[in-house]
């Protein structure tokens, strides 16, 4: 087995792993759960223009060649670790996570555009550091969906929240409540979702992700008040086997804004 299939092997495995009574949930005419890969770009302050004009004019381009597509671009609004760029990359299927560092070495508009960016030297880089994590979508919302309507205008802001339970089956259970309920919530009240994924690997494990996008700061404050105060959601958190304080150790959340060129 060669390095490739064996990633490739691995994480199915992990994915397969990560699904519990998903797999069950799920029928025939619902789409397979997409994978996502969500990066952050750690950087040094003078390397933001640079670094964003590589991102626009080589790395996007490029990804979209590949089949990865739409690309989220983002950088932090409120929150730690500035200058930052997140990246959110969706996936079909587990093969293309792990192959799609071989894909874009083998675009030639890639490797040539790129050629100044990628051959920095180790004195002067491009970044920091890469952080990364691996996101499988939920059955209850199985690919992710773009801003329309209001929520895709230029002042629409995203907001990335992290839950950490105490024990996968916790998670599991905080998993079965957005699928069963608490998406179908969001939605009537005006949490408008980009994705909802469950952590593969990454850092706080067990734990799971989403995205949220809002018109603006305004529309945010308004629709979570709305759904703090939705009764569906009033009885849904108080039910025995749902609260908090049962499959919810932690909550983390950032506000993040689109690039101009950001693709979601």
């Amino acid at each position: 087995m060669n390095r490739r299939d064996f990633l490739a092997s691995s994480m199915a495995a992990a994915g397969v792993g990560a699904l519990g009574a998903e797999a069950e949930a799920r029928t025939p005419s619902t789409p397979m759960p997409s994978y996502y890969e969500l990066r952050q770009y750690h950087l040094v302050t003078t390397m933001r223009q640079e670094f964003g004009d590589y991102l626009r004019d080589v790395s996007l381009p490029a990804m979209n060649r590949v089949g990865i597509d739409p690309v989220g671009v983002f950088t932090t609004m409120f929150g730690p670790e500035s200058p930052t760029f997140w990246l959110l990359l969706p996936h079909k299927d587990i093969e293309s996570v792990a192959t799609l560092g071989e894909r874009l070495a083998a675009d030639e508009g890639y490797r040539t555009a790129g050629k100044t960016h990628h051959e920095r030297p180790s004195s002067n880089p491009a970044y920091v550091r890469i952080e990364s994590q691996l996101m499988r979508a939920f059955s209850g919302m199985p690919v992710l969906e773009k801003p329309s309507g209001d929520a895709a205008a230029a002042s629409r802001v995203f907001e990335l929240r992290t839950y950490e339970s105490h024990s996968k089956q916790a998670h599991n259970k905080k998993v079965e409540m957005f699928n069963t309920g608490e998406i179908a919530i969001f939605r009537r009240t005006g949490l408008t979702p980009v994705f909802f994924g469950s952590n593969l690997i990454g850092q706080r494990m067990p734990s799971l992700t989403y995205m949220l996008v809002f018109e603006n700061l305004a529309a945010r404050e308004k629709n979570w008040g709305q759904f703090a105060g939705d009764p569906e959601w009033k009885t849904l958190s108080t039910t025995p086997g749902f609260t908090d304080a049962e499959i919810v150790t932690n909550i983390t959340s950032l506000v993040l804004r689109p690039t101009g060129f950001s693709q979601i």
